[in-house]
Formats: C-alpha cells, structure tokens, sequence
C-alpha cells in the first residue's frame, strides 16, 4: 500500500493547536477592536468627531471579518475533529475528505485574517493622517 494512501488520527490532531490558537488570537482582536469602538462612541447627545466617522466603514468591515474568521476557523475545528472520527471509525476517504476541508476552511480564515490586518493598517493611517495636521506637528 502506498503512504499517500494511508492517513492516521495523528495528522489532524496536529491542527488542533494551531486552530486553538488562532481562535485565540481572532477574540483578542475581536476583544480590542470592541474597545476601540465603544471608545470612539461619543455619548448620548454628543456628536461624533470627524475622525471617528471616516473610520465607521473601516470598523464595520473589520467586525465582520473577524466574525467571518472567526466562524471558517471554528468549521476548520469541527471537520478536523469529525475527520478523526471518521479515521477512527475506519472510512479513510471520508476522513481524507473532510481533512481537506477542514484544511481549506482555516486557509480561508487566514486570508481573511490578511484583509483583516489590512484594513487595520489603513484605519490607523486615518489617524496618523490626522495627527499630522494637527499644529505642532512635524
């Protein structure tokens, strides 16, 4: 039998650390994103600064990749961890199957990640656009 046609428990498994990490780090950001946000609210009866609102599109978008990551890491989890079953169950190419989509799943929650650093990098040149104008500043 050829090894490409074997696969064991152990392959996925390796997955879990890293897609529990990533989790990990997609709620910090989730976590640090809501804290800017409520920051940047201005209250009731008060008006919101100019800098505030060129940055709500960029915010809004940010919330739903993180929410998007967010849910393509957890279905990476859910069919790696289904993929362990069915290897363990015996059916290989099910369990090969729902390998490569668990795999795929997290590669998309990574691209999305990437936008996602993206589009915070641009949200902090709006501020630092700003900080320039300000006088005093060099």
């Amino acid at each position: 039998m050829n090894p490409a046609d074997t696969m064991t428990l152990t392959t996925p498994a390796l997955l879990f650390p890293a897609i529990s990490l990533l989790l990990l780090a997609y709620t910090n950001r989730f976590l640090t994103l809501a804290t800017i946000i409520r920051q940047l609210h201005p209250g009731e009866g008060k008006v919101l600064s100019d800098l505030a609102r060129q940055q709500l599109a960029s915010l809004r978008m940010r919330v739903s990749l993180i929410r998007h990551m967010q849910s393509c890491a957890v279905l990476s989890f859910l069919l790696c961890a289904l993929s362990m079953f069915a290897l363990f169950v015996g059916s290989l190419g099910p369990g090969k199957a729902l390998f490569g989509f668990s795999l795929l799943s997290l590669a998309v929650s990574l691209v999305m990640s990437f936008v996602e650093v993206l589009q915070s990098t641009r949200a902090l040149n709006i501020v630092l656009d700003d900080m320039a104008r300000q006088p005093g500043t060099h």
